[in-house]
């Protein structure tokens, strides 16, 4: 048996933070522990009484780098459920056999999601780029590498020595889309990071904001940037 003990409201109606049940539709989010990035996961399930049962579930390919091995037994604890309690604030998944699946726990989930809120009026600079087989690049000065998010979804950036504007949107929590890009055209010099950067600019797809920096992740684990506030020149 794996016990996963992760934040949930638990309710019949919103089981949230980890797993979500609404309607028919089931959504949850796998974390890494030991770094705040997620992957969500959506489906259907059935509830009669006690008995659950979840469909098919998409995966959203956000990096997780170094994970703590929540995802796998996340994963099969839903393939596997069949029986679905709650008492007092706990939740616990249960197979056909009777053996304990996964637990979950009343938590708030307010303290690790992000909404477009979170965004709107924000401006940061390059911490560094970290790719899922651990390399990482680190820019010669934060304050060439800057993303300014309006609250009309618009957005200025800096990438080495191009400026350029373009568009921002996020459809639901902790995800982010980027439109293209109008940019000057100098010819930044060698170590640059900025030709990785424009190409990698559409394949941005989710986002948390955790101990004060921002955190966007590529799709299908292409990497993870890592964003402090902007210090302003005075």
């Amino acid at each position: 048996m794996t016990e996963i003990i992760i934040g949930a409201r638990v309710s019949r109606v919103a089981l949230a933070a980890l797993l979500t049940l609404s309607a028919s539709t089931a959504m949850a989010q796998s974390i890494s522990l030991e770094k705040t990035y997620w992957n969500r996961i959506t489906g259907t399930y059935e509830l009669k009484g006690e008995q659950v049962t979840f469909g098919q579930m998409a995966a959203t390919q956000m990096a997780c780098l170094k994970t703590s091995g929540t995802e796998e037994p996340f994963h099969a604890a839903l393939a596997n459920a069949a029986r679905l309690t709650i008492v007092g604030d706990r939740l616990e998944l249960y197979d056909a056999a009777g053996t304990r699946l996964a637990a979950f726990v009343a938590g708030n989930q307010a303290a690790d999601s992000s909404s477009a809120g979170d965004l709107a009026g924000t401006s940061w600079q390059l911490v560094k780029f970290e790719s899922s087989d651990d390399t990482t690049l680190t820019p010669d000065d934060p304050t060439k590498y800057t993303i300014e998010f309006a609250a009309d979804g618009q957005l200025i950036a800096r990438i080495d020595c191009n400026r350029g504007h373009g568009t921002w949107k996020s459809s639901g929590p902790s995800q982010i889309e980027f439109g293209p890009m109008a940019l000057t055209r100098a010819l930044c010099p060698p170590g640059s990071l900025h030709d990785q950067i424009v190409k990698q600019w559409g394949n941005i797809r989710s986002y948390v904001i955790r101990d004060g920096h921002l955190f966007l992740a590529l799709k299908m684990d292409g990497g993870i940037y890592e964003f402090e506030p902007l210090t302003r020149s005075k």
